[in-house]
């Protein structure tokens, strides 16, 4: 099967580049092709796997530079004549289904769309790229494919696939790698830390704030024992200064955008993801994977990754006091924590696998033939 995928974020890219690469690097028995801005992360990655084909390709929004971006993908869709196209945000699908138009029938792919997050779909754009540009259509959670009732796509499959992840990739740390880690981000191994662990990135809505005000307000004696590191871009200066205004400054850790976000994991006790809205998460499924007993918040289809107090613990979306509460009741135990750590890890083998998602999704491609 010939498969394009397409992805418009012109930079970091977040979830959208895990998923794809995912999809390319399980589809390796077939012929793969993805269209990407070239100052993208996801070009440079998928540049570097063995099977992918990969063309630059931009995805904007003004008429000015839309017309030729159009011309130049509608040129490669005649010229490779791919079975499938899947899309995973507005902007490309826009791009593919005018790329598309006019195309004769045995020209025109047919094209999937995933959607990776819980904006609203009762828009003209979706009416227009519902009615002229989508075969199908993959929900990351149940929680997203509720989103698609009364809209133009609910005649449509709407088909529940979550995300898998590498769990050989992303597995527990042995003691040797947990004590470098430690190091190279804390600049100590000392046992009685407590570290948390987060690869959603640092934006505010990613609700990581929350967690140091509730550090913060703990007993002194464990708020000392905390630290909680933090991966992705740099926090802006105001933020930086509310953390100071805490006296959490020499707590808070700021590793940076990492390629191989393993080293935060390693080094952390407990993963979270307090995000304010999230479809699924990479992020919560990664520190799962890597056995660490994690903390999502109670937003879109975060609640679907684990089981409360067997496999992680579920908190109030922004509820600053009820994560406080959990976190005296949780730290301390350290007998607790390590068996919500195995099921963690269990849940992860068992539903998180790679294959699972590939042959799901691939399933769905050859549904629409």
């Amino acid at each position: 099967m010939k498969i394009l995928f397409t992805n418009f974020h012109k930079r970091n890219g977040g979830g959208h580049v895990t998923y794809i690469l995912n999809l390319l690097q399980q589809f390796t028995d077939h012929d793969c092709w993805l269209a990407t801005p070239g100052t993208s992360r996801l070009f440079r990655y998928a540049s570097e796997l063995d099977g992918a084909t990969v063309r630059a390709q931009a995805f904007n929004a003004r008429i000015g530079k839309l017309i030729p971006e159009i011309r130049q993908l509608r040129q490669l869709i005649r010229q490779e004549q791919f079975d499938i196209i899947h899309v995973n945000a507005s902007a490309d699908h826009r791009h593919v289904m005018l790329a598309c138009l006019g195309l004769p029938k045995r020209q025109r792919p047919r094209i999937v769309f995933t959607k990776h997050n819980d904006h609203s779909v009762h828009t003209l754009g979706h009416w227009l790229r519902a009615k002229l540009a989508t075969d199908a259509v993959i929900a990351v959670s149940h929680y997203v494919a509720g989103l698609f009732a009364d809209s133009a796509y609910s005649h449509f499959p709407i088909h529940v696939i979550h995300h898998g992840v590498d769990v050989q990739h992303f597995a527990p740390s042995t003691d040797a790698e947990r004590s470098a880690a430690r190091k190279s981000l804390l600049g100590t191994d000392d046992p009685e830390l407590i570290v948390f662990g987060s690869t959603g990135g640092t934006d505010f809505e990613k609700g990581w704030l929350e967690l140091v005000y509730a550090v913060a307000g703990l007993p002194d004696a464990l708020r000392r024992r905390c630290r909680i590191v933090v991966a992705g871009d740099p926090p802006p200066d105001d933020t930086v200064q509310s953390i100071n205004g805490l006296q959490m400054h020499n707590q808070v850790i700021f590793p940076g955008l990492l390629d191989d976000a393993r080293v935060v994991l390693a080094a952390s006790d407990l993963g979270f993801v307090l995000s304010h809205k999230e479809a699924l998460s990479f992020a919560a499924r990664e520190s799962m994977a890597c056995g660490l007993p994690t903390i999502v918040s109670d937003a879109g289809g975060l609640p679907e990754n684990l089981e409360h107090g067997v496999s992680g613990w579920i908190t109030p979306v922004k509820d600053v006091t009820a994560l406080r509460a959990l976190l005296a009741q949780i730290l301390p135990d350290a007998a607790t924590r390590a068996t919500v750590a195995a099921h963690t890890r269990q849940r992860a083998e068992a539903l998180f696998n790679l294959s699972v998602f590939a042959n799901s999704t691939m399933d769905v491609y050859k549904d629409l033939r």
